[in-house]
Parts: structure tokens; sequence; C-alpha cells
């Protein structure tokens, strides 16, 4: 097993990309902390890896609250006595306003629960980490973090910040045995519309981000991210750091 040993935390497990992800750590020989903020989610998750022979808890709260990510990593340590693996995956989407269009808060939602978040979740992980020696994050960040047409500028932001806090994490913790790596998904099959309905989207932002989805290739199954972050999670990428990968099946080719 390639996560033999090693405990993981994965936020916004409860469905989607998290959900995967969890699923092919557990199945991987992991010890899984699971986090999300929807409680009958959360429960249906941990019942469904337990019963495939996986080990896990799981721990119901928002990320974008201090006490909640930094509670994951706590839990982790109180639990199995260290922390391997951070996957940062919860997020939210905007409602394709522009800057000139986006309110105080949608802004403040957005960038608290993608950026907020995981700079808590990290926060404390770094910190069991550098007593360990050893760590891997795994940011799940977005094209929309390294291109402007995907969303509003809310979520866009947030996700070329979240890229920048990968390669300062990277750098600094390099010498230390610790590695932060991002994840760049284009389309995938989740239920992150949930977070953005129809009649709250901007109808001129929500056309200019038509005119960008136009060009995806392919719209990805979860499974695909959890396989990269599987990779990245174990020890055969041993050397990756600060790596920015595309996962987009060729949408950022364009």
């Amino acid at each position: 097993m390639r996560l033999a040993e090693k405990v993981a935390i994965i936020t916004g497990a409860a469905s989607g990309i998290g959900l995967a992800i969890a699923t092919r750590y557990a199945a991987e020989g992991a010890a899984i902390v699971a986090g999300d903020w929807n409680a009958a989610r959360l429960e249906a998750a941990v019942d469904q890896i337990r019963a495939a022979g996986g080990t896990i808890v799981g721990q119901q709260g928002n990320i974008a609250e201090r006490a909640a990510a930094e509670g994951l990593v706590d839990l982790a340590v109180a639990t199995h006595g260290r922390l391997d693996i951070l996957a940062n995956n919860a997020g939210v989407m905007d409602y394709m306003q522009g800057v000139g269009e986006v309110s105080d808060e949608v802004w403040r939602r957005v960038l608290s629960v993608n950026l907020d978040g995981p700079m808590f979740a990290t926060r404390r992980a770094v910190q069991q980490m550098q007593r360990q020696g050893s760590g891997s994050i795994i940011n799940i960040a977005s094209i929309g973090g390294l291109h402007g047409g995907a969303a509003g500028a809310a979520y866009t932001v947030s996700k070329h910040a979240l890229i920048g806090l990968t390669r300062n994490t990277a750098w600094m913790y390099a010498r230390q045995g610790l590695r932060c790596n991002a994840i760049c998904p284009g389309a995938t099959a989740t239920n992150i519309a949930e977070t953005m309905p129809s009649d709250r989207l901007d109808p001129a932002g929500a056309a200019r981000a038509a005119e960008y989805a136009a060009l995806i290739p392919a719209v990805l199954d979860p499974a695909d991210i959890a396989a990269l972050a599987l990779f990245l999670a174990s020890d055969e990428s041993r050397q990756i750091n600060g790596a920015i990968i595309t996962a987009d099946a060729g949408w950022t080719a364009a």
C-alpha cells in the first residue's frame, strides 16, 4: 500500500474531489481525518469508507474558521500521534462577478473558504510536520488560479493566491523535509455548483466565463484528481516540491 501508516487530513471530504481523495487514500492504507461543513454528507462519507475497510474519523466544521481548521490537525495528532498529509480541498465558487460588481459579502466568503481555510490548516500542519521532519501538503487550486476567464474576481483571486501560498510554503520548508504542491483541476464533475445558485449569477460575468468554458475538451471525474493527489502524497513524489500541476484534459493548452 502506497500510504501505509500515513495519517492524512482531507478538507471538503464529504463529496466530489475531497471524497474521491479520502476514499483513495484510505484504500492505500492511510488513516483519514475528514473535515466538511455538511454534517449529513460527512457522516455518509465516513460510513462509506469504514464499510470498505478504511480507517477514518470525521469532524464537522467551517474551514474558514481558524478553530475548525486547526481542530482537524489537533484531531489527527490526538488520534494518531502524527500528521503526514494535508489535502486542502474545500472550496466554493463565486457568482461570476467582475471586480466592479462583486459585493463585500461574496468577496469575503470566497476568500475565507478558499484561502483563509488552507492557510489556517497549513500553518498548524507545518508546525506538526516540522517536529516530525516530514510531511506532504497538497492544495487543490484550479485553472482559475492560472488564468482569468474561468470565474469571477473573487474565485480567481483566491486560487491565484492559493498557488502563491503553495510556492512559498514549498520554498520555506524544503530543507526541513516538507513538501507542498498544487493541483489545478479543470472542469470536474462535482457539486461545487451548489455554491453558486443560478439566481445569483451575474449575467454579464457568466456570459464571459461561458466563452472560456466553451474550450473545455472533457469533464474530469473526481477519481482523476484523486489519482494525482495520491501520487503527490506518496513517497514516489519525494523530490516534487512547489509544483503546480494542471489536470484539465488539455483545456489550458488552447
